[in-house]
């Protein structure tokens, strides 16, 4: 909620939605004073901030972008009122055909019959908009313009590519202030721009949008962590295995995937007489090695884990980086559990989620909110239809937080098209709550897949299948790292973890001969052998984030020393090499 002044000293707090919006008409009447002939087309808030989308003959420059800032601000001094007018269909048309406003035509064109048509005027400007508005242009206070990109109209490549601008306002200059130096903050903290500057990933056209590629230090990261994983799911009882990345159109249309998750699944391939897809997960592959043997009630909990490879088809637009992206590794595993053992394996995941946050990567557990994610009951298409299931379900997630005192929230609209689930919402360095770990109680999928076990009784039951992912997927996990750190990865993470800088080339025989010692002890390292000063050499090392430089001279080929640089605490001095390998270890 953002406070504002009112005329004769009064305030009010207003949702910061109204506030964006408002200022996105703002810049529009901006806009049209400067630009005449410019086509309105929509300008909603966002999460931060606002846009508005524009026909014009050119891409708008930083020069004009710095104008239309110029001409918000005196907007906002005239203080000019804001008023809100109704008009019938055909006189609502006829007004914006009036002013040559065609994208607002069509907009009115396809309003349902009977639905309310407002205007908001200020001053000279009049756009067509739902509202709420503020009472006056006047109650915005600072603003600022962010940047700009072309937009198809309506999100469509079909149609018209137009121009938009994203910007933001505050009621005080020292929210915009604070705002700019986040921003800052997050460009410092960008994983592209990380994983570009030390050559973790690239992506290429010719690949395609969305399908990044790991560079020799990228995989490394990502090799380190996936056999962390597996160990410590290895050592929970973790049965690994490997299965196809692609499957026929049937299996989704059994787990209920093809109906419920078609629209972000790849097109359909024909090939002979089958029809395949990508799979966009793996529990039906799970559910299939489950019944591919007869199982006892002694057998349970038996849990499958994979890291596998999924595609989901996300707009090129939405993709980004490693956090978005059309193919995923996920850290995934289905375990299948009597329903007197759901309580203490969804224990056991939670306590997994908290060693691996908290304990390995030193998450404070203040960072973590837990949400339970519910099914909306007003939406009911969205999911499996079966509501003592739902009921069954939901109500069993609840009481498992309850009885492991676990505070949570719930969420209507948020649950998987099968289940409810739990998600560990983390706070990020940049103050987002992002979601990572998952943990999904399923009663659906073992009916459709129609699963058993033998009970104690001799008689044939259902299993229940918890669905957890703690590292999510290690596409998404690594940019959260890297942004977690910037890119200052813990010291057993790190790519190259050490490297040798000779001061001069008579040196060299002695740093390969430390880089033999330390490899045998399984650190990464490398010598760096151009022939350059060793200041250049120590920056360059600096900026590409290594945790251990050795510098490597007369003195201390001569003692058989090292001199030991760190990252975090800048130069150690002289160690002997035995005396490093225990600091490292």
């Amino acid at each position: 909620m953002f406070k504002i002044k009112l005329g004769g000293g009064k305030t009010a707090e207003v949702e910061e939605s109204m506030y964006w919006h408002t200022t996105s008409h703002i810049m529009a009447q901006a806009v049209k004073r400067l630009f005449p002939k410019a086509k309105l087309a929509i300008g909603p808030a966002i999460d931060e901030g606002f846009y508005y989308d524009f026909d014009v003959e050119r891409p708008f420059t930083d020069e004009d972008k710095e104008k239309i800032e110029e001409e918000m601000k005196k907007i906002i001094k005239e203080d000019l009122p804001i008023e809100r007018f109704e008009l019938p269909r055909d006189e609502a048309i006829k007004l914006m055909k009036e002013k040559d406003e065609p994208y607002k035509v069509e907009l009115i064109e396809e309003l349902p019959e009977g639905e309310v048509i407002s205007f908001y005027k200020q001053g000279e400007f009049t756009d067509l908009c739902r509202g709420p508005h503020l009472p006056s242009t006047g109650c915005v206070k600072a603003v600022k313009l962010l940047n700009n990109s072309g937009a198809y109209w309506k999100g469509s490549e079909k149609n018209k590519m137009l121009q938009r601008i994203y910007a933001i306002s505050f009621p005080k200059a020292s929210e915009l202030d604070e705002y700019m130096t986040l921003l800052e903050e997050r460009q410092a903290r960008d994983h592209r721009k990380i994983g570009k500057d030390l050559k973790l990933f690239m992506t290429h056209p010719l690949v395609g949008a969305g399908l990044p590629m790991y560079l020799p230090d990228g995989a490394t990261i990502r090799r380190v962590l996936e056999r962390y994983i597996q160990d410590k799911e290895l050592a929970l009882g973790y049965w690994h295995v490997y299965t196809p990345s692609l499957a026929t159109v049937n299996l989704y249309k059994t787990s209920g995937h093809w109906d419920h998750y078609k629209e972000d699944m790849f097109p359909m391939m024909k090939m002979d007489n089958e029809e395949l897809v990508l799979r966009p997960m793996n529990c039906p592959h799970h559910m299939l090695i489950y019944k591919s043997d007869m199982r006892s009630y002694r057998d349970l909990p038996i849990k499958i884990g994979e890291l596998a490879h999924d595609f989901r088809y996300e707009n090129s637009g939405a993709v980004c980086g490693l956090e978005r992206v059309r193919q995923m590794c996920q850290n995934d595993a289905h375990l299948f559990v009597r329903p007197d053992q759901i309580k203490e394996e969804v224990g056991k995941v939670i306590n997994l989620i908290f060693e691996v946050y908290i304990k390995d990567f030193g998450f404070s557990r203040d960072s973590f909110k837990f949400r339970l994610s519910l099914r909306d009951k007003a939406n009911k298409e969205k999911y499996i239809d079966n509501d003592e299931m739902w009921e069954t379900a939901e109500s069993g997630l609840r009481e498992i937080l309850k009885e492991l005192d676990i505070e949570f929230y719930e969420a209507e609209g948020e649950a998987a098209f099968y289940g409810p689930k739990i998600d560990i919402q983390i706070k990020t360095a940049l103050g987002h709550d992002v979601t990572i770990p998952t943990c999904q109680l399923d009663f659906a999928l073992p009916e459709r897949f129609e699963l058993e076990y033998v009970g104690e009784d001799g008689e044939a039951h259902r299993p229940v299948v918890i669905h957890r992912a703690i590292l999510g997927t290690s596409d998404r996990f690594i940019s959260f790292l890297i942004e977690e750190t910037k890119g200052n990865l813990p010291f057993w993470l790190c790519p190259k973890q050490v490297k040798i800088l000779p001061i001069a080339d008579r040196h060299l025989d002695y740093a390969n001969k430390i880089k033999e010692e330390l490899q045998k002890h399984n650190l990464r390292v490398e010598v760096d052998s151009r022939s350059e000063k060793i200041g250049y050499k120590i920056r360059e090392a600096q900026l590409s984030k290594v945790p251990y430089m050795l510098i490597i001279g007369d003195k201390e080929q001569e003692s058989n020393t090292v001199g030991v640089r760190s990252r975090g605490e800048g130069d150690i001095g002289a160690m002997k090499v035995e005396e490093f390998l225990n600091k490292a270890k």
